[in-house]
């Protein structure tokens, strides 16, 4: 890697290039560099470093040369405070870049457009931001991975910022998706508590190991931001799945104008096994006794449904404007709108999912929807459902 900075060309390749550092997580093997290299990258000068990494983040704007923004992140901790303030979120910029990009909300103007890509066999599912328009020959850039878990009563999907490792063991592991006995009630979880005022990571206990700082790893929690429901089809007639999902960390207010969603600013990664689920949604009862509860105090909570698709009497089928970024006909595809206390669907879809090969799926979503929840919404479609079809 290389930038230019008052006419001189100066490489950056040997500082991102050895060990220690905290690593940044990206989906690709993290850089790291040595004490003796930290020290000489961190005595830059301040004004010096910020013009710097200003120009990387300017001349680097699109993946994959974006991937230089985020090696800078590695170099040391002067650096990632740098990056950090530098780099815009998703609904600023309309870019993702750092792995925190995920679970903050997509851009308020235009949806971000990705894809999934499914393996029947091993039972995973690949979240790819889309780099051309292209989505059969696209190799995208990776997002997020989850891989489908069968428990006796339930499904769940492990997602995971690591392609290789989906496992709630994982350091890793961000969250994860899981469904009733029959398929048509789902819960999104969050690994950390979505609103950015709470950061559990700052409140731990330090001790101190040799000379330096360590902070322990403690468990998360498991924050259940969505709840999905799909609408029983008892007498088996045609047409889409009804789907309903409460966004529990949204406001309702967020999709008006200067409305806000909560935007986190850092991940915890922690070791959850030793942490239980909070309760799952069984009855419709307890199903609606558990999603009146917002994660913020007297906010009514966000709803979306799926847009009502038309009848197209020459085609004899149902028919939604995916404007070209859906091809294939399946029960899978759908549009969210919002939808007030009155039942009334705004115009705007804030996420859109539909199958344009035979084991990938577009996804599109924009603010106030992060990846990571359009990623746990999107996956639940997947899943067998016993009753809704």
């Amino acid at each position: 890697m290389s930038f230019k900075s008052g006419g001189a060309s100066r490489s950056l390749g040997h500082a991102l290039s050895s060990r220690s550092s905290p690593p940044v997580h990206d989906g690709e093997p993290s850089v790291v560099v040595d004490d003796a290299q930290r020290s000489c990258w961190a005595s830059m000068p301040p004004e010096l470093l910020r013009d710097v990494l200003m120009r990387v983040e300017v001349e680097e704007s699109s993946w994959p040369a974006r991937k230089y923004v985020v090696a800078c992140a590695g170099v040391c901790k002067s650096w990632r405070g740098v990056v950090k303030e530098i780099v815009m979120t998703p609904e600023v910029s309309g870019r993702l870049t750092l792995p925190i990009s995920v679970k903050q909300p997509g851009p308020r103007n235009f949806p971000l457009q990705c894809f999934i890509r499914r393996n029947r066999t091993t039972r995973t599912y690949h979240l790819y931001l889309g780099l051309t328009q292209a989505a059969l020959t696209d190799s995208g850039k990776f997002l997020l991975a989850a891989r489908k878990y069968r428990r006796p009563t339930c499904s769940e999907y492990i997602i995971s910022l690591n392609a290789d490792d989906m496992s709630k063991g994982s350091g890793t592991y961000i969250g994860k998706l899981r469904s009733n006995f029959f398929g048509t009630r789902f819960v999104v979880y969050d690994a950390q508590h979505p609103d950015s005022g709470v950061t559990i990571s700052r409140s731990r206990p330090t001790r101190l190991v040799g000379s330096k700082q360590i902070a322990p790893r403690v468990p998360a929690g498991n924050y259940p931001v969505v709840h999905i429901a799909y609408e029983l089809n008892v007498l088996g007639s045609r047409g889409p799945r009804r789907i309903q999902c409460i966004m529990n960390s949204i406001p309702a207010s967020a999709v008006e104008p200067g409305g806000t969603a909560p935007t986190p600013t850092e991940l915890s990664f922690s070791n959850l096994d030793s942490l239980p689920s909070m309760p799952f949604l069984g009855s419709k009862s307890s199903w609606t006794e558990n999603v009146s509860g917002s994660l913020f105090a007297k906010e009514e909570m966000l709803v979306l449904k799926n847009k009502s698709p038309r009848w197209h009497d020459q085609l004899q089928c149902w028919c939604l404007n995916f404007r070209g970024r859906v091809t294939v006909a399946s029960v899978k595809n759908f549009q969210l709108v919002a939808s007030d206390s009155a039942g009334q669907e705004q115009d705007m879809v804030l996420l859109q999912f539909g199958k344009v090969g035979k084991d990938l799926f577009t996804m599109d979503y924009q603010y106030p929807i992060s990846a990571f929840q359009a990623f746990g919404i999107c996956l639940s479609s997947f899943d067998t459902k016993l009753a809704c079809e």
